[in-house]
């Protein structure tokens, strides 16, 4: 299967990392040079430096014959372009584009695209299986109101370094909600030790994101 991946972010990058590791041709768009020559020394020649969002880009990395593209840049516009251009000028198969406003996502999804990944959603799903289920429609009913995601780094000096989720002192209402700790994902319980370097998902009022960031970062 030929897949090409527009952007070349986090999920860019773990993207290309895992489709190659399955034996999948790939092909990894980014625009930013430096993130290019990075991959390239990890990848090879399957990373490209170009505006995936452009015809001649898509043209130039053989999209008439991909099965799939996928675009995670950190636009909702440029995903869409893509997604679209990709279906309709060169009619691709499947079109896969990351939504990060998740109000845009049945917009997405009105225009055709195939499939849309929205972080948001991810996290929340996340939630509700792992806090009771009324607490969880708590938290959906300030969904669009004052709840906020954030995502911090736990370095070797933060307060919460070395610390089980049960003995951190969190803001009322604050959920972890999920810790990336280098390629996986992990769905944390009271006992998951926070480890310097895990990236800490977190869902929280607005009003208590400043004193969060605090206490995971500090």
């Amino acid at each position: 299967m030929y897949i090409i991946v527009v952007g070349g972010g986090k999920v860019g990058y773990y993207l290309t990392k895992t489709l190659l590791g399955e034996g999948h041709e790939v092909l990894l768009i980014e625009r930013n040079g430096d993130k290019v020559d990075t991959f390239t020394e990890r990848f090879g020649a399957v990373v490209v430096q170009g505006d995936g969002a452009e015809a001649a880009i898509l043209a130039n990395a053989g999209a008439a014959r991909a099965d799939v593209v996928i675009a995670v840049t950190g636009e909702d516009e440029d995903n869409l372009v893509v997604c679209q251009m990709a279906r309709q000028k060169f009619h691709v198969r499947r079109t896969i584009a990351r939504v990060n406003n998740p109000k845009n996502e049945q917009l997405f999804r009105l225009l055709g695209i195939d499939v849309t990944v929205s972080q948001t959603n991810y996290i929340l799903n996340i939630i509700e299986q792992s806090i009771p289920d009324r607490s969880f429609i708590h938290l959906l009913s300030l969904r669009h109101a004052d709840l906020a995601i954030i995502e911090a780094t736990i370095a070797e000096n933060s307060p919460v370094a070395n610390r089980s989720i049960s003995e951190i002192d969190l803001p009322v209402d604050c959920v972890i909600a999920a810790i990336a700790r280098g390629p996986h994902l992990i769905v944390p319980t009271p006992g998951t030790e926070v480890q310097p370097g895990d990236e800490i998902i977190a869902v929280t009022h607005r009003e208590q994101e400043d004193e969060l960031r605090r206490l995971l970062v500090a």
